[in-house]
């Protein structure tokens, strides 16, 4: 990778009033990612019974996730070296131009290929806007913007399922990315006013090898674990062990690479900070038990409880409920406390619990129960997720905040990839079987077309008998899946009792480097350049968002 090159601008003013400025564009950015999320898990049945890929369902997950993991220690690099302000554009473009392609796609691989396109946006989105929020905001007051941020995903949950149920039962799926492009145009011109930060300059050389050989190792992780546990191929499987072959061979040429690189894209010196390796770890854990859970979810509400899209779409409110209240409380308490560790140990205490309740789900289990172990599960997931993040960027100097950011995601990708495609396809080949076992017994003809065609609609229209069995088959097909997920929760919460707690940072990442002048001294510095205008420091002028584009 890069490395900055010496600033050489005057440094910019962090008044209360820009902070909020740029914050506001961070929320329209995650606006976009959140609402799309919510919307498309609530169509997911519909989306893969119409396009013909019940059987193959797990990919469209599996392909968004791969593609946002990639790319997160890309964003997070280049934002450091860069800086973040046209890559959060160039983000929000490719995912809003990558809807349009999902919405016309006619076929269930095309819609996989653009929906990985999405990733490559969706992944710069969640990046940059946790590395603008360190750069802006200290770490001791960065808690209490957990609150906007966590209104923002509270309006994505209560909208997305009301969005993406309308659109299923009312419309076609297909305006579950048209909406989209509108939220899309929206965030980007809000961006591109709003979001006023410094450009930097390379020095160092690109870290092209590192770049490439990570995207190889992620890539063959993937395959190797799809392959593996699919049943087409199998763990004996020469394609799928060509995979694992290529994935040993990457991860030993990018550590070789990375110790030698002039500015490597994840500095190794990252994994000798103690309190990284264990956030990191955490994070990692968590993404295999969580990701898995949430992917399946609206599916076995729609299917196994015979509920519609936007029904289902609601049953995840109490989640997102508990994920807000929780999320913002430990916020607060953070910032008036200093301290976090109490946090990832309850919230993995919590989830465990709640995914333990969900291994007893049944298509006769009562919805409001379901009710509360969602909520009891989202609410174990607000105590940790911004927590870890908060903690990385805490421990690692203001030089290095976007790749600590970046890095720490990118492992809890990498454990939600590898957990939506190996309890993905334990789930979709157990599934794949009982249909076809409920439809041979029904005395359809064509099994392997009815059972890949397959959406709540088709289900409605079954004699109930047949009804019957497909319930049943989605509710033994999933529920199961929970028990392999309790384990990774277990090892989260032992890495929660054994994080270090140490004080919290005093000073934002631009303070820090010196990019920016903050609190209560930048408000002084405005009030005197709007009384008597001067030419050390950047005003809040608009001729500032111009230069800093």
């Amino acid at each position: 990778m890069t490395a900055p090159a010496p600033a050489t601008a005057s440094p910019l003013l962090l008044t209360q009033r820009r902070i909020w400025i740029i914050f506001s564009a961070l929320i329209a950015g995650m606006l976009l990612s959140s609402l799309d999320q919510t919307i498309v898990s609530t169509a997911m049945p519909t989306i893969v019974g119409q396009l013909g890929g019940v059987e193959h369902q797990a990919w469209i997950t599996t392909a968004y996730l791969l593609a946002t993991t990639i790319v997160m220690p890309i964003y997070g690099k280049f934002g450091d070296v860069l800086g973040r302000r046209t890559l959060f554009l160039i983000a929000i473009a490719l995912f809003t131009l990558a809807s349009v392609g999902c919405a016309l796609a006619g076929d269930f691989w095309s819609f996989v290929v653009f929906r990985a396109l999405q990733g490559l946006g969706g992944g710069g989105l969640m990046i940059l806007s946790q590395a603008i929020i360190a750069d802006i905001v200290p770490a001791n007051e960065r808690g209490k913007y957990m609150g906007p941020l966590g209104a923002v995903f509270g309006l994505s949950a209560v909208a997305g399922p009301l969005l993406g149920g309308l659109f299923v039962d009312h419309l076609t799926w297909q305006w579950a990315f048209y909406i989209n492009i509108p939220v899309g145009i929206a965030a980007f011109a809000i961006a591109w006013f709003a979001l006023t930060l410094p450009s930097k300059r390379a020095t160092k050389r690109i870290d092209v090898p590192g770049v490439l050989l990570l995207s190889i190792a992620t890539t063959c992780l993937i395959f190797f674990t799809d392959f593996g546990g699919d049943a087409a191929h199998g763990w004996g499987a020469l394609e799928t062990w060509a995979f694992g072959a290529g994935l040993i061979a990457a991860v030993a040429g990018f550590i070789w690479v990375e110790s030698r690189a002039e500015d490597p894209i994840i500095p190794l010196s990252l994994f000798r900070n103690p309190i990284f390796v264990n956030a990191t770890a955490i994070g990692l854990t968590l993404g295999l038990g969580m990701f898995s859970a949430i992917a399946f979810v609206p599916t076995f509400l729609q299917m196994a409880s015979g509920t519609s899209a936007a029904a289902s779409g609601l049953l995840m409110l109490p989640m997102m409920a508990g994920l807000m209240g929780t999320s913002i409380y430990s916020g607060i308490a953070i910032s008036r406390t200093g301290r976090y560790k109490a946090f990832p140990i309850v919230g993995a205490l919590l989830t465990g619990l709640a995914m333990a309740a969900m291994t007893t789900l049944t298509a006769e289990t009562p919805i409001p129960l379901i009710c509360v172990y969602l909520f009891f599960f989202g609410a174990g997931l607000g105590l940790i997720m911004q927590v870890i993040v908060l903690v990385v960027q805490n421990a690692v100097a203001p030089e290095m905040i976007g790749t600590a950011t970046s890095t720490n995601n990118y492992f809890r990708e990498v454990g939600a990839s590898l957990g939506v495609a190996v309890f993905g396809t334990i789930f979709t080949n157990s599934l794949a079987e009982k249909l076809t076992g409920v439809f041979t017994d029904a005395g359809v003809a064509d099994v392997g077309a009815a059972t890949a065609t397959l959406d709540p609609q088709a289900l409605n229209a079954l004699p109930d008998e047949v009804r019957d069995g497909v319930v049943r088959a989605y509710a033994e097909s999933l529920a199961p899946v929970f028990w392999y997920l309790l384990p990774f929760i277990a090892i989260a919460f032992v890495l929660a009792l054994l994080l270090k707690q140490i004080p919290l940072s005093d000073q934002s990442g631009m303070v820090a480097r010196g990019e920016a002048v903050g609190g209560e001294e930048a408000e002084r510095l405005h009030r005197e350049s709007l009384a008597a205008p001067t030419t050390g420091v950047r005003s809040e002028a608009p001729e500032d968002a111009r230069a800093d584009r």
